[in-house]
C-alpha cells in the first residue's frame, strides 16, 4: 500500500482575500487518498507564502526526508499553487524530491511528468500563479505612487507625526507633541551652526517624549516631509521629484533646506566637530590641536599618589604631549577679558549696530517688494493662459505646461516671502542686541558662571577654527570678526601699540567673516 504526506498551504492574505481554508484542502486530499487506497503518513499544515521554498514547515519536512531510510511515495497537495508560485524553484525542489524516490502531486490538477510533454502543462500552473503575484505588486506599486504623487505619507509616521484616521477611512499623519517640537527646535539650533547634529540629538533626547536613535535622526534631517513636501522616485522615464504633502509641515521650505547646506558642510567647513563634555574642568576639549603631531587633543583625570584628581589635556600616547587642564583654562579665561568692552561704550555700540541693521534691513525690505511683485506677474500669467483656454485659442496641453511652471514658481516664491516674515516676527532685534552687549561687557565672567554648553557656544562662537595650544599660548588660524573688532577697540580705547606689554594676547587674530552668537540664553 503506497503512503503519503499531505502538504496544506495558505498564506494569511489568501485566506482573508479568497477565503482559502486549511480545513477545506485537508479534507479533499483525506478523500483522494481514501478513494485511490493511499495511506496518509502525515499532515503538513504551512502558513507562509510560496514565493520561495523557504517556509519554516517545508524547510523541517524536506530535512526529515533527507535523513530518514523509509520515505513516503508521494507528498500530495490540492494544486500546483500551494507547492510553489515560482516555476524555477518548483522545477529545482521536483528534482530534489525525485531523487529522494518522493513524487509531488497536485491532486486537482495531476501532470505524469513522465511524460515530457506534461511539462508544459505544469509550466503553465507554475506561471499562472507568478503572473498573478507579479500583477498584485506591480499594482500595488502603481497605487503607492499615485497616493504619493496626490501628496500622502505612507507607512509608519516619521518622528514628530503620528499616523491617524479620518471618518471617511483615509489615513494622515498629524503632529505628534513633544517630538514635533522637539524637532522643531533641532532644526534651528543646527541650522544655527554651532553644535553638532549629535549633540542636538542628545539634548532633544532630555526634553522629554520619545527618544532618537542617532541613525533615525540623521535620516530625519534629511526627510523632505518636515517641510511639507513629499519625495517621488525616479521610474523609467519620468525624474525624481517633490510635490506638496497634504500633512501640516513642521519647518519652512528655506529652514529645512539651510540645515542640508550645514550638513552637506557647503556652510562653515571648518567648524569644530567637537563633543559634549560631561566634565566642567576640561570645557576645552574637542577644541584643541596638539602642535607637535596636529591631532586633536583630548582630556582626563588622573589619580594623584595623595588622593583627589588632576585634569590633563593631551595627545596619543605615542606622541606624549600632555598639559595641565588648569594652567590651559586659567590662560583662556585671562584672554576672554580682552575681549570685553566698558560698559560706559555700550549704548553707543547698541545705536551704531541698530543704524546699521536698518540700513541691512532696507535690503530685505526691497526683496520682499520685489517677490511680491514677481508673485503678482506669474498669477497674471496664469490667468492671461486660462482666458486663452477657455477661448480655445491654447491647447490643453500647453496650458497645462504654463500653469506647471506658474504654480511651481508661485510656491517658491511665496515659500522665500514666508521665511522673512516669519523671521521678522519670530525675531527682536532690539532684546537680542541688548542680551548680547550685556554678556559681552562681562565675557569672562559669564565663561566662568555658565555650564559646560554654554562654555562650548562662546568658544566656538569667537574660535571657527580649533586652537592650538603649546601650554603657554593659544594660536589660532582666524578669529571671529566681530571678537576681533572688540579686541583693536578695546586696544585702542586703552591708547597701548598693538600686542606689546600688558595688552598682549596669547591668541593671534586674523579678520576672518563667521559671526559671533551670544544670545540671551548665555
Amino acid at each position: 500500500m503506497k503512503s503519503a504526506i499531505l502538504y496544506i498551504r495558505v498564506s494569511t492574505d489568501e485566506q482573508a482575500d479568497k477565503g482559502y481554508s486549511q480545513r477545506d484542502q485537508d479534507e479533499r486530499l483525506r478523500r483522494y487518498c481514501s478513494t485511490q487506497n493511499i495511506q496518509v503518513d502525515t499532515a503538513i499544515f504551512e502558513d507562509h507564502s510560496a514565493k520561495s521554498f523557504k517556509r519554516p514547515e517545508w524547510e523541517r519536512l524536506l530535512a526529515g526526508l533527507k535523513k530518514s531510510k523509509i520515505r513516503p511515495d508521494y507528498i500530495l497537495f490540492t494544486k500546483w499553487d500551494r507547492f510553489s508560485r515560482n516555476a524555477g524553484d518548483a522545477y529545482q525542489m521536483i528534482n530534489t524530491l525525485n531523487g529522494l524516490g518522493v513524487e509531488p502531486q497536485a491532486v486537482e490538477q495531476p501532470l505524469d511528468l513522465t511524460i515530457p510533454e506534461n511539462k508544459m502543462m505544469l509550466a503553465i500552473y507554475l506561471a499562472a500563479p507568478e503572473v498573478e503575484n507579479d500583477r498584485r505588486a506591480l499594482n500595488t506599486f502603481y497605487g503607492m505612487r499615485r497616493a504619493r504623487k496626490e501628496g500622502r505619507v505612507l507607512g509608519l509616521a516619521p518622528y514628530g507625526y503620528i499616523n491617524r484616521t479620518k471618518e471617511n477611512g483615509k489615513k494622515y499623519i498629524a503632529l505628534k507633541e513633544p517630538e514635533a517640537s522637539n524637532l522643531q527646535w533641532a532644526f534651528k539650533e543646527i541650522a544655527k551652526g554651532v553644535l553638532a547634529a549629535d549633540q542636538v540629538r542628545l539634548a532633544i533626547n532630555k526634553r522629554g517624549g520619545r527618544k532618537i536613535s542617532k541613525s533615525a535622526f540623521h535620516v530625519s534631517l534629511r526627510n523632505a516631509v518636515y517641510c511639507g513636501k513629499v519625495f517621488i522616485r525616479k521610474f523609467k522615464d519620468e525624474d525624481a521629484h517633490f510635490v506638496p504633502g497634504l500633512h501640516e509641515p513642521l519647518i519652512t521650505e528655506a529652514l529645512f533646506y539651510k540645515v542640508q547646506n550645514i550638513i552637506d558642510a557647503n556652510v562653515r567647513h571648518s567648524r569644530p566637530q567637537t563633543k559634549i563634555s560631561s566634565d566642567d574642568n576640561l570645557p576645552l576639549r574637542g577644541f584643541l590641536v596638539c602642535p607637535d603631531c596636529g591631532r586633536n587633543l583630548t582630556g582626563s583625570a588622573s589619580k594623584g599618589s595623595k588622593g583627589g584628581y588632576y585634569y590633563y589635556y593631551h595627545c596619543i600616547p605615542k606622541c606624549g604631549f600632555r598639559k595641565s587642564a588648569v594652567k590651559a583654562n586659567a590662560i583662556f579665561e585671562s584672554d576672554l577679558e580682552k575681549y570685553e568692552f566698558p560698559t560706559v561704550i555700550q549704548e553707543i555700540l547698541h545705536d551704531a549696530m541698530m543704524l546699521n541693521y536698518k540700513n541691512f534691513g532696507s535690503v530685505f525690505e526691497k526683496r520682499r517688494s520685489e517677490i511680491a511683485i514677481e508673485i503678482d506677474r506669474f498669477t497674471v500669467k496664469l490667468t492671461k493662459a486660462r482666458e486663452l483656454l477657455l477661448a480655445e485659442k491654447l491647447d490643453a496641453e500647453d496650458y497645462r505646461e504654463i500653469k506647471e511652471e506658474c504654480k511651481k514658481n508661485i510656491e517658491g516664491l511665496e515659500d522665500e516671502l514666508s521665511a522673512y516674515m516669519t523671521e521678522e516676527k519670530t525675531h527682536d532685534i532690539k532684546k537680542s542686541l541688548n542680551d548680547a552687549l550685556t554678556c559681552l561687557s562681562k565675557l569672562s565672567n559669564v565663561y566662568k558662571e555658565g555650564d559646560s554648553e554654554i562654555k562650548r557656544k562662546i568658544i566656538s562662537s569667537i574660535y571657527p577654527e580649533k586652537l592650538i595650544f603649546d601650554g603657554y599660548t593659544y594660536r589660532t588660524p582666524r578669529t571671529n570678526v566681530i571678537a576681533e573688532s572688540m579686541l583693536l577697540i578695546n586696544k585702542g580705547l586703552e591708547n597701548k601699540k598693538n600686542r606689546t606689554s600688558k595688552s598682549f594676547s596669547y591668541l593671534s587674530g586674523v579678520v576672518a567673516p563667521p559671526r559671533i552668537e551670544l544670545g540671551s540664553k548665555v
